[in-house]
């Protein structure tokens, strides 16, 4: 549930701050045991490689603040997977299938029109060769992005939360957070942002839809 706050008044400037991965796409987590199936690993083979592995760990903590490349990063994890992994491109392949979250996208163009400033606040998994906020279509929907391989610093980094406010020209009780990681949330709410945790795509924006007084409208 949204820990509430109190906001700026409605007629008063006011921002919106987005996650990306899980918020602004599908849920990945499917795509990639499907993923993994079709390259012969186990099925939880790229969750257990970047969550348990310590290597695997630690590769994906660099790549996420810019101290590896996203080139680098593939050669590294690929060798972790299996010898028959090839790394071209990793990160896409497996990626490749995760859909855009059209609803999301669609309640985030309703909140800029109605006001708001919104805010693309993301732990990064590198942006070449693969890009994956243009090949979700999302970037131009965001006044600021603040994605932590640039800006070197990733979530639940309170500093990264700040770095956002100032960007955007906000206090924190003029702004809402939308994550789907629980760590992630304290942080923010300490700087008196309202924050929501995703859950589904159609929760998450039905919550929104209440909090920020917009509907989401999605093109025919």
């Amino acid at each position: 549930m949204p820990q509430r706050t109190d906001t700026a008044h409605h007629d008063a400037p006011r921002g919106l701050i987005l996650d990306f991965a899980g918020v602004l796409t599908g849920d990945p987590r499917p795509v990639h045991r499907a993923w993994c199936e079709s390259e012969g690993l186990l099925v939880e083979a790229w969750r257990a490689t970047l969550n348990d592995h310590p290597e695997g760990r630690r590769l994906y903590t660099a790549l996420e603040i810019g101290q590896m490349s996203q080139a680098e990063w593939n050669e590294g994890t690929a060798a972790l997977l299996g010898a028959h992994v090839p790394p071209e491109n990793l990160m896409g392949r497996a990626w490749a299938n995760v859909p855009p979250a059209r609803r999301m996208a669609a309640l985030a163009c309703a909140a800029k029109d109605a006001g708001y400033r919104l805010a693309l606040l993301s732990n990064s998994f590198g942006l070449e060769p693969f890009n994956p906020y243009a090949h979700a279509g999302i970037w131009d929907l965001f006044d600021v992005h603040v994605v932590s391989e640039v800006v070197g610093l990733a979530k639940p980094d309170p500093a990264i939360y700040q770095l956002t406010l100032d960007r955007l020209g906000l206090p924190g009780p003029a702004c809402f957070f939308v994550d789907d990681h629980p760590v992630n949330l304290p942080p923010a709410e300490a700087l008196g942002i309202t924050t929501v945790l995703a859950t589904t795509e159609n929760e998450t924006v039905d919550e929104l839809e209440r909090l920020l007084g917009v509907n989401a409208v999605l093109a025919v």
